[in-house]
């Protein structure tokens, strides 16, 4: 079987259950954007995590697929996967306070950098906060699993914390925003 078909060359594709549609139909964009961020989730992983956040990262992996596989099913027929459990956003949550218990109270704004997988924590963020916007343009258009937007707005969050974290593990200072005077 070839990977190509030749048939997205005019820029349509189908969803799940039928029907062409273009390439730049906003639930496209929304699943394409957490594909993106499935592939860098997974760069991340491929990093220098320990076992216990590469473990929750490819759960995350797996549940992002989930997602977009439903957000690529023709609307008004039945997705593939049930709606988002509420107990993996409070996995996430769970994550988040761990970290906190170990990390100093945030005094300053944080920038990404000081170290590269740090730096890719907040490449990750970025996505998975654009994916979630995507979303909410979606749920203003079509029925979306509000689940699933708050997962993302969470995983941001986590995102976040685990930069936060893996600086800490690796003795890095945190690069804080100092901001520059107005001009005058």
């Amino acid at each position: 079987m070839k990977i190509y078909t030749k048939k997205g060359d005019a820029g349509k594709t189908s969803l799940f259950g039928g029907g062409i549609y273009s390439k730049d139909y906003i639930r496209i964009e929304a699943y394409g954007t957490i594909d993106e961020l499935n592939a860098n989730l997974g760069y991340l992983r491929d990093q220098l995590l320990n076992e216990h956040d590469s473990n929750l990262i490819l759960r995350i992996q797996n549940l992002l697929f989930n997602i977009g596989a439903n957000l690529a099913t023709k609307p008004g027929k039945s997705p593939p996967f049930p709606a988002l459990d509420p107990g993996f956003t409070l996995e996430l949550e769970s994550e988040i306070d761990r970290m906190d218990l170990e990390l100093a109270p945030l005094q300053n704004f944080i920038l990404p950098g000081g170290h590269p997988v740090v730096s890719w924590c907040h490449v990750c963020r970025t996505m998975c906060r654009r994916a979630e916007r995507r979303l909410v343009t979606l749920a203003t258009q079509e029925s979306v699993d509000s689940g699933a937007i708050i997962y993302l707005n969470r995983l941001s969050d986590y995102l976040f914390v685990l930069g936060r974290n893996i600086a800490r593990q690796k003795g890095v200072k945190e690069v804080t925003w100092q901001g520059l005077e107005k001009k005058q």
